[in-house]
């Protein structure tokens, strides 16, 4: 079974062109062919094994891609769903918004922590995790795709911070308007269904 394309309900967004979300879903719609295309190739390359001494060496590099590839499907469908169906803020009494008061006393106070790690130099993810084992939220920053993910954390929140996210719209020095455009069309509600299922 492959992995299929997702299609998303992205309107018009303020901030964030069509052009630029058209040129970025390309991307995700690339991440998911390679995806499916390394799956097929492995157990072909682990077929020469006996015949070709270097096949190891390519299927090895294969499955270093496919985490890169993989994450990189899977990141971007988390980004695209949270610009679904028009801007929704969080709710006042939803758990969501609970748990982070909880871990960092004020929802405010978490923002302007996560929209710092956002700005990190080089390229990657600003993610918001929830830590199934010890029942609590994490902000981390993801190289590339893959490089830092937490092991068993479930993303709850993910914001894209390669220059592909929004290089139609700002200069690399103005991705700080790309984080407060992303945020103001962020549909919360599916962060909390997010975080609904993760918990």
């Amino acid at each position: 079974m492959e992995y299929q394309e997702q299609k998303f309900n992205i309107p018009v967004l303020n901030g964030i062109s069509a052009k630029n979300i058209e040129e970025h879903l390309k991307l995700y719609s690339g991440y998911v062919k390679n995806t499916n295309l390394i799956l097929k190739k492995i157990p072909e390359y682990e077929g020469y094994a006996k015949e070709d001494t270097f096949a190891p060496y390519v299927t090895g590099e294969l499955h270093r891609r496919f985490a890169f590839e993989f994450n990189g499907m899977r990141n971007h469908e988390y980004y695209f769903s949270s610009l679904e169906d028009g801007a929704a803020n969080l709710s006042e009494d939803s758990e969501l918004k609970k748990a982070i008061e909880s871990e960092w006393g004020s929802f405010d106070a978490w923002l302007a922590r996560f929209k710092t790690i956002a700005m990190t130099r080089g390229i990657g993810w600003a993610v918001l995790y929830y830590d199934t084992k010890m029942k609590k939220l994490l902000n981390a920053w993801v190289d590339e795709q893959h490089l830092g993910q937490l092991n068993g954390a479930q993303p709850i929140l993910m914001i894209d911070m390669w220059e592909h996210a929004f290089v139609y719209d700002y200069a690399t020095s103005e991705k700080k308007k790309y984080v407060e455009a992303f945020f103001e069309n962020l549909n919360w509600s599916k962060i909390e269904g997010n975080f609904a299922k993760a918990i």
